[in-house]
């Protein structure tokens, strides 16, 4: 993106709906280059009335358990149905290139064919769980060129499941049957995190235990806390191949929808994390403004290996590091 960025013509083009623009526009708010993040921010003000309207959905799971096959088939029914569907997969980054590795576009060909679905992937930079710093501001571009759902497909390994609940109105967590103990499958932290919890695959030779594992996850959830409880989980199983229970899972997710947005928590949701968002900007700023420091830039080597070698603490190191900000 070497280019003069124009922000309001390109602004102009996403919410007309021009995919290449939206994919230009996700471009800018993911680089790290300093003269593009005002040129981001500036795009994102322009937008931002715009934005708020769709139902940002996390999917998550682990790998193998047909996140991008539900996706696919689910996707297309409510394309069918008049919706517009933005699918934002963060994959794992390369160490050799920095780039996306699992490439959802192949894995979800017929989706991205269709006119009604957009379909990014996004290599996670190394971000804990696998959730990109700029995925949020990437929901609001999608959101402004006219998707009322968004779809943010993680990584499924570590903190992921944490990372993107920080993002989304729901957290959808699948799960794959006879997966050997089903129980110790899931921690009771990651129940107490999701809205859903849907048993995958449950088709062919699969759907008996599938069945049972459904059983087991619903005893889970009634075994949570008064304030887990509040959250009304749900399990639900289904088959993406056959089509059985992916309309339940969508009724699920509506249904959710109406009676979180009736009592304000849909809204409540939304602002704590706005609020969270803002620290992490703070912090991502302010970590920044640190290191650009000369005198803490000259320093950090020689304390980085004093660290290294058991001759400071990772405290002690800091605070010398600190000591040494310039006076403002």
């Amino acid at each position: 993106m070497n280019e003069a960025i124009d922000c309001e013509r390109l602004a102009g083009d996403v919410v007309a709906g021009d995919r290449a623009a939206l994919a230009r526009a996700i471009t800018l708010v993911e680089s790290s280059r300093p003269d593009h993040r005002g040129l981001a921010e500036d795009l994102l003000a322009r937008l931002l009335p715009r934005t708020g309207g769709a139902i940002r959905l996390g999917l998550s799971g682990a790998p193998g358990v047909g996140k991008s096959t539900l996706i696919e088939h689910l996707g297309l029914r409510l394309i069918a149905r008049g919706h517009r569907l933005a699918v934002l997969a963060v994959d794992p980054s390369s160490p050799i290139t920095g780039g996306s590795i699992l490439g959802d576009k192949t894995r979800m060909a017929e989706l991205a064919r269709s006119p009604g679905a957009f379909i990014r992937p996004s290599p996670s930079g190394g971000q804990l769980g696998g959730v990109a710093r700029h995925t949020a501001e990437a929901i609001l571009l999608t959101e402004a060129a006219g998707f009322d759902i968004v779809i943010v497909e993680t990584v499924g390994i570590g903190q992921s499941e944490v990372a993107v609940a920080g993002l989304v109105d729901l957290f959808v967590l699948l799960l794959a049957p006879a997966a050997g103990d089903q129980l110790q499958g899931i921690k009771k932290g990651v129940i107490e995190l999701a809205d859903l919890l849907v048993v995958t695959k449950a088709d062919g030779g699969l759907a008996g235990a599938a069945s049972e594992a459904l059983a087991e996850y619903r005893a889970a959830l009634g075994l949570l806390g008064p304030a887990a409880a509040g959250r009304r989980a749900q399990a639900l199983s289904c088959s993406a191949l056959t089509g059985t229970g992916l309309e339940e899972l969508w009724q699920a997710i509506e249904h959710a929808r109406a009676a979180r947005q009736e009592s304000g928590a849909w809204q409540g949701r939304r602002a704590e994390q706005a609020g969270l968002l803002l620290a992490a900007e703070i912090g991502a700023a302010l970590l920044s403004e640190f290191r650009a420091d000369a005198r803490i830039a000259a320093a950090y080597p020689e304390v980085q290996i004093q660290l290294s070698e058991g001759k400071l603490t990772p405290s002690e190191a800091a605070r010398r590091l600190l000591a040494l900000r310039a006076p403002k």
